[in-house]
């Protein structure tokens, strides 16, 4: 059937080939059985890997960064990035990564729709509009994680939500530079000097380059907004808690009044007024309590 994936059970000219997280016997058979550059494997396999291609006699590796999301054990939602090395050779297309990658996967499960592998080019094009989708698709998650923690922003006195925002804002740091890196990467290829390009692949490159453009703006705007607000989000937490430190403190005023007064009452003195009677002392401490609890609340509204 014309544009499905199927799996063979041999290499053959027009494959593609993925490869996750290979062992050191796996890594050997890349390199002695497949004839891919070892160098090239090794930058696939760093985590720390920027965006870039590069060409070494007939093999070309190309390194995107691709957007990952997850959830910490504090139910925390980080985003961050990932590099994905795709090696072209004159028959085979190789992906990549490290750890699990969702572009990927859909494309395996049939989720991503015209993969056709024997056309490099065009494969390796929408590979790139795919990753691309799923930066925009995570961004969107961004912007309603962080709608969702202002919801929380009034009453907010935890850590939780301050934290998420910060991971958030560290997000988009990583997307933006990530974007930027891919939109160079995506440039030199456009020039046609590193991987052939066909008259077909001009417009589906120049779509890729308009998606990465928008994602771009995205990150920018979001990044400008969620910055914005997670200096309000810190003011608020704090001013919330002066607010619960002022009716601590004006508890702790108001109950040290019958302290003092049954203190002085105490001391078994003959000087004070009605000393031999216990209703005195609580007829003053109930009537001083309401006149300082009267002149707190009166200041406080002020």
């Amino acid at each position: 059937m014309a544009n499905r994936l199927i799996e063979v059970d041999s290499l053959m000219p027009g494959c593609w080939i993925s490869v996750v997280d290979p062992t050191a016997q796996e890594r050997k058979m890349l390199i002695d059985d497949y004839g891919l550059d070892s160098d090239f494997l090794k930058s696939s396999l760093d985590e720390e890997e920027s965006s870039r291609v590069e060409q070494e006699e007939n093999q070309t590796l190309i390194i995107v960064d691709t957007a990952v999301s997850e959830v910490q054990k504090d139910d925390t939602l980080i985003f961050y990035t990932m590099p994905l090395g795709i090696i072209l050779t004159d028959h085979y297309v190789f992906t990549i990564s490290l750890r699990e990658n969702k572009v990927i996967n859909d494309v395996v499960s049939g989720r991503v729709r015209n993969i056709q592998t024997q056309f490099r080019t065009q494969f390796v094009l929408r590979l790139m509009m795919n990753i691309t989708a799923s930066f925009l698709v995570y961004l969107k998650q961004i912007d309603k994680t962080s709608s969702a923690m202002q919801r929380k922003l009034h009453g907010a006195m935890k850590n939780h939500e301050l934290i998420q925002m910060l991971e958030l804002e560290k997000s988009l740091i990583y997307f933006s530079t990530s974007l930027k890196s891919n939109d160079v990467t995506m440039n030199k290829i456009l020039r046609g000097r590193v991987v052939k390009l066909y008259e077909e692949d001009q417009d589906l490159l120049e779509d890729v380059l308009i998606e990465l453009k928008q994602a771009q703006e995205m990150a920018s705007i979001y990044s400008g907004i969620l910055s914005g607000v997670v200096d309000a989000f810190g003011s608020v937490i704090s001013n919330n808690l002066n607010i619960v430190m002022w009716r601590l403190t004006m508890v702790t005023i108001i109950l040290a009044i019958p302290t003092m007064v049954y203190s002085f009452y105490g001391m078994n003195t003959l000087d004070l007024p009605f000393a031999e009677h216990t209703w005195f002392p609580t007829l003053l401490s109930l009537l001083l309590t309401a006149i300082v609890a009267f002149v707190l609340f009166k200041y406080k509204k002020k």
